[in-house]
């Protein structure tokens, strides 16, 4: 695998996503793609997803924050693309 297929993501999730296990959601679909990164509630509601890893598997989990769990209500995904750092060993759910 090279570096090119390597990328950073932020994704900024809006909707009914907190107390709906919504952290828990995206820590188990990103541990098992592979990705690192965390996961936390933001004071407006909304959720941050800061991950890294290939961006095949990246793409994927975008898919899934659209999703949910089955209590959320996902209204939108705002993602922001950038390079690979490496900064993350693995993937926690921060408070």
């Amino acid at each position: 695998m090279g570096m090119t297929d390597l990328a950073s993501l932020e994704a900024i999730v809006y909707g009914r996503v907190q107390g709906v296990f919504y952290r828990a959601f995206v820590s188990r679909w990103a541990t098992e793609m592979n990705l690192a990164g965390y996961v936390r509630n933001l004071s407006g509601g909304a959720v941050q997803v800061r991950v890294e890893g290939e961006r095949k598997q990246l793409s994927q989990l975008v898919k899934r924050l659209g999703e949910g769990p089955p209590g959320a209500r996902v209204e939108k995904v705002v993602t922001h693309w950038s390079e690979y750092t490496g900064n993350y060993s693995d993937f926690r759910i921060r408070h």
